[in-house]
């Protein structure tokens, strides 16, 4: 399977799962301030790599809903992002609280498809060195973008020489999204 199906099919099932939560609980997320999304996806990420570290999974869900869940909060970021500023406004007015389904999912699409494009040249230009890596050194990597976005947020937005928050997102996005193929290799070789 080529680099671009493994990820649509990973993305397929964050979707899936970001469709099912937001028919149940609307966007509620819209209340969160990306700081708060931000400290979502950290959380996420800090608890895999206590579980990679420490060996012992006390809650009992596996790591995979964890990186799902990553994928889905640095999307909701992205929305937020786009939905939040001047242009979208300019628009579309008012940014509602609740945005309809269809909204909500185009907008997932539309984010998704820049990250899957972005990943697609990156992926190229780096040869997959992703698929050489260790799921535990793709962790830390999210880890790092994170403590980097809480900086950049800290900072007002305000950057000198970085790529600011949305990037950053993006890129989390495309980690966990190596993570969650590198799982499944690995959980199609166990069979």
């Amino acid at each position: 399977m080529s680099t671009r199906k493994e990820m649509e099919h990973e993305v397929a099932a964050c979707r899936t799962l970001f469709e099912k939560k937001t028919h149940d609980y609307g966007t509620s997320w819209r209340i969160l301030r990306l700081p708060s999304l931000t400290d979502q996806i950290f959380i996420k990420a800090n608890r895999i790599r206590s579980v990679q570290e420490s060996g012992e999974n006390r809650v009992g869900d596996g790591v995979r809903g964890e990186f799902v869940a990553m994928v889905n909060y640095a999307v909701m970021a992205l929305i937020q992002l786009e939905v939040e500023s001047g242009a979208w406004r300019a628009e579309n007015g008012e940014a509602p609280m609740e945005l309809p389904l269809q909204d909500a999912m185009k907008l997932y699409d539309k984010h998704v498809a820049r990250i899957l494009d972005l990943m697609m040249n990156k992926n190229h230009d780096y040869g997959e060195a992703w698929r050489q890596m260790r799921i535990s050194s793709m962790v830390d990597l999210i880890l790092m973008k994170l403590l980097r976005i809480k900086q950049i947020e800290d900072n007002n937005g305000q950057t000198l020489a970085s790529e600011g928050v949305e990037g950053g997102y993006m890129d989390i996005v495309n980690y966990s999204l190596f993570c969650l193929v590198r799982l499944t290799e690995e959980e199609n070789m166990k069979l």
